[in-house]
């Protein structure tokens, strides 16, 4: 896709986020200084409901978070999946505003944090930064409207088929998700037993094996033909509105 090397053409000193890589060289350099690099491990919290968002974290690479609502029973359900495409904490506000969801990390990698007062600051003195900004905020949530159908009206194992190629999409390429059936359940809202029943369908299909603590994805053809079509609307809701951004096959190896 020529729009995509034209967005990336210069950026390869950047940290891996698309997101990042998609500003232009004046507004990176407004916030380029307040980068902070960071190494983030699967399982470490990010915010819980009701922290001050003080700080804008960007997925790099493989890196990956999902936003968890928690439940009247005790239970957290996952809504959205975010990587290298976006990022996570005070997209819109002005910050200090409490969090609504618990946001961990999935997949853990590289990141990069900037305070939000000086992402507050960039904005002010680009309109295009600004920009660029809401038009995520507007992909981002797209996919909670898109998860919120998807959970109404599709079947458990097209649901599955669904995260499973969300992380894959997310990943580096290699078809090798670190994902268990407890991280499944969670991610589909339903009891363990139920995941397991899909994974091992899938197995018998030829589809995918499941390793210790990972899935290795055998044919994703076939995996893609029992997911419903609800990454690709976003992906393609992407490509409309901030074009480039959303990961795929050929920036997997940036």
């Amino acid at each position: 896709m020529q729009a995509r090397r034209d967005n990336t053409a210069g950026t390869s000193d950047r940290p891996f986020n698309n997101l990042l890589r998609r500003l232009s060289a004046a507004d990176f350099a407004l916030i380029a200084p307040f980068l902070l690099p960071d190494d983030a491990k699967p399982g470490d919290l990010l915010y819980s409901p009701g922290d001050d968002v003080e700080t804008v974290h960007f997925p790099c690479g493989p890196g990956l978070v999902s936003f968890m609502v928690p439940n009247e029973d005790g239970r957290h359900v996952e809504t959205i999946l975010v990587g290298r495409e976006g990022a996570v904490g005070g997209i819109v506000s002005q910050g200090y505003l409490p969090a609504y969801t618990r946001i961990t990390v999935k997949f853990g990698g590289p990141f990069v944090r900037l305070p939000i007062g000086k992402l507050d600051a960039a904005k002010t003195k680009s309109r295009s930064l600004r920009n660029i900004f809401a038009r995520y905020a507007d992909c981002m949530l797209a996919q909670i409207f898109q998860s919120t159908a998807c959970n109404a009206i599709h079947s458990i194992e097209q649901r599955t088929a669904k995260w499973i190629i969300a992380a894959i999409d997310r990943t580096d390429g290699d078809n090798i998700v670190p994902l268990t059936h407890e991280q499944l359940a969670t991610l589909l809202g339903v009891g363990r037993s139920y995941t397991s029943r899909v994974i091992q369908t899938f197995k018998a299909e030829g589809v995918l094996e499941t390793r210790r603590g990972s899935i290795l994805i055998r044919n994703p053809d076939a995996l893609r033909l029992r997911s419903c079509l609800c990454n690709e609307a976003v992906k393609n809701h992407f490509e409309e509105v901030l074009r480039g951004v959303y990961p795929s096959e050929e920036d997997s190896s940036t």
